[in-house]
């Protein structure tokens, strides 16, 4: 009898661990990027820490890392990111005017931006009817939201945040694992793929990337809650261009809408609206990853030595003739 009971211990204990091992491995996998090597066989240049780019700095003081090119293997990185199944998404604002600029931003998106993966595209703007057709491969899908018009770009910059967290709470939050926030007036120009990833990821931006931090336009009055003190400050980081897990960009847009409103009932606008904002929120919460101006560079500037390659960048225009105001 000792003996049949000891065996009926045996087998449950089993079949608990079995069933652990069903449910829970996947998770496993998933979290750590697991990649299963009776399935894909990957040959690669063996990675070294001993060699690479030396002019550029790649990795922050806390320790988040800085992309440049040259700095990852894509063709690794795309492997372990499609064994995690993911989809993304991008946000794009085009509204007034700027609606000229959008058939180059989804026609090159499609070229550079996460091909090969599940991506979702949200187009925000006054004038639906003048959405251009783009062939969208598989697995992609365009979806446009109206917005109301209006007469100050500033409030248009302004509303994206309460957009986008409107977004996430609606319809992304179950939907989608990572997303990006990204200016219409820009189009891709070379890879912008699964090295970009990361919990929170923002955008050094290309005017000051060069520069001492006391000549960052960040916010500079103490009333603002965009503000930031002279001698603080990591980097400048781009309005147009930022994203991470769904949790993350929310929590910011979150933040970001609630301090920009709380100004506006004190009749204070930030120095750069959202963007201002934005640069308080990542010096206090600071990004897991950091994209180098590779990541919106700027057409009207010279192309510096470090700048190996160009992946998405701001296009030359006049802002007399798009701007309401």
């Amino acid at each position: 009898m000792m003996n049949l009971k000891f065996v009926a211990v045996v087998a449950l204990v089993v079949l608990v661990l079995g069933v652990m091992y069903v449910y829970l491995d996947p998770v496993y996998r998933f979290k750590e990027g697991f990649c299963d090597s009776s399935k894909v066989r990957l040959k690669y240049p063996q990675p070294s820490i001993t060699k690479g780019r030396t002019d550029v700095v790649s990795v922050t003081p806390w320790l988040a890392p800085v992309v440049w090119e040259g700095t990852f293997n894509p063709v690794l990185l795309d492997v372990i990111y499609q064994q995690r199944n993911i989809s993304v998404a991008a946000t794009v604002f085009a509204v007034g005017k700027y609606i000229r600029f959008l058939k180059d931003f989804l026609e090159t998106a499609e070229e550079h931006f996460f091909v090969g993966f599940k991506v979702k595209v949200y187009v925000f703007t006054d004038r639906p009817n003048e959405v251009p057709k783009v062939k969208m491969a598989a697995g992609r899908e365009l979806v446009v939201r109206s917005v109301p018009s209006s007469n100050r770009w500033q409030e248009i910059s302004a509303r994206r945040m309460e957009i986008i967290q409107n977004l996430i709470e609606e319809t992304l939050k179950n939907d989608v694992d990572y997303i990006f926030c990204l200016d219409v007036d820009s189009k891709f120009r070379n890879r912008w793929g699964t090295e970009s990833l990361g919990d929170l990821v923002a955008v050094i931006h290309p005017g000051y990337y060069r520069d001492d931090r006391s000549k960052f336009p960040y916010e500079r009055r103490p009333t603002s809650r965009a503000y930031v003190a002279p001698g603080e400050g990591d980097f400048y980081y781009c309005g147009g261009a930022f994203g991470g897990l769904i949790t993350e960009v929310h929590q910011l847009a979150q933040t970001c809408r609630k301090n920009f409103e709380d100004d506006a009932k004190e009749g204070i606008e930030a120095a750069w609206q959202e963007e201002s904002h934005l640069n308080r929120y990542m010096w206090i919460n600071k990004p897991s990853k950091v994209l180098s101006p590779e990541y919106l560079w700027q057409d009207f500037k010279p192309i510096n030595p470090e700048i190996r390659t160009i992946r998405f960048s701001g296009i030359i225009k006049n802002y007399k003739d798009i701007r309401p105001n």
